[in-house]
């Protein structure tokens, strides 16, 4: 399941470039990815099991915080830094998340951490650093890189937070209720009313290898709601009843493979001999992890 929404993240960051493209900024495109992945997971819980949306008044605290700190903040600070940095670099430092979690794990829940897991996270790390190509040039912003590290912490709390409330509450029912208070936040900072809706009905390039291929807009932002946000982050959070939040984050680490891959092969983006290497070297860092039984 981690492995698989790791995956789906990848192909979405390939069609949000795409919408990107038709002028929608990243800030609307977050909104909208927020907005309908409430709308959505509210739509089957409502029908399937609605009691399973029920809270108890203090318990709002603690889901207020997850979807702002840990849903809203990972985007919007993400979004910050690669408008200063490399994309690369921001990358990078966004997935020293896995090692963070794992030092909490350690000091904080006194959880025990076997040493093939610093391995892992060692080799991925460095597998991630070959795959962006860190030493390639671009500009480097101090705020960029803090924006980037803020990005890190938040994914770690988001990932710590979804763990711990697994055992309370049910994935679909958390989710719901961590995207209405990303949804609120994000309705304060952008009000829906000024959202440019005459571009959802656009027709777009899909660029690179297939840019004589065109989609209406509207249709990639779907794409962008169910397989690109409900879908990974359902299975993220359900990886999470089966592993520990460790091991969880290092499998996330197939995001920047895979879309280096998918950018190869659709957005006609370079793919070189390092690039392959530092893949093999993440996915090597994979498979070390799941023998820490």
């Amino acid at each position: 399941m981690a492995a698989c929404a790791a995956t789906l993240w990848a192909v979405n960051g390939a069609v949000a470039k795409v919408i990107l493209a038709s002028g929608i900024s990243s800030l609307r495109l977050t909104q909208v990815r927020s907005g309908g992945a409430l709308a959505g997971l509210v739509v089957v819980l409502l029908l399937t099991a609605p009691e399973r949306l029920r809270v108890r008044p203090r318990e709002l605290p603690f889901l207020a915080v997850f979807g702002i700190a840990g849903l809203a903040f990972v985007q919007w600070f993400y979004f910050l830094a690669i408008h200063r940095i490399a994309l690369g670099v921001a990358l990078l430092l966004q997935y020293t998340a896995p090692l963070l979690v794992a030092l909490w794990a350690r000091y904080a829940y006194h959880e025990p951490v076997r040493r093939r897991i610093w391995i892992a996270l060692a080799l991925a790390l460095a597998g991630l650093a070959l795959i962006v190509d860190v030493g390639g040039g671009g500009r480097v912003s101090t705020a960029g890189v803090a924006f980037a590290a803020v990005a890190a912490l938040t994914y770690a709390l988001y990932v710590l937070m979804a763990e711990r409330e697994l055992g309370r509450r049910d994935t679909l029912s958390l989710l719901a209720w961590g995207f209405l208070f990303a949804s609120l936040f994000w309705a304060a900072i952008a009000p829906w009313w000024s959202f440019p809706a005459g571009r959802v009905g656009d027709s777009v390039s899909l660029l690179g290898n297939l840019d004589t291929w065109h989609a209406p807009v509207w249709a990639l932002l779907a794409w962008v709601i169910v397989p690109g946000t409900i879908l990974p982050f359902v299975l993220l959070v359900s990886a999470l009843n089966h592993l520990p939040a460790t091991r969880v984050g290092i499998i996330a680490m197939l995001e920047p493979v895979v879309a280096t891959i998918v950018g190869w092969v659709w957005l006609d983006e370079s793919l070189a001999a390092v690039q392959l290497g530092g893949a093999a070297v993440v996915l090597g860092a994979i498979l070390i992890a799941q023998t820490a039984r």
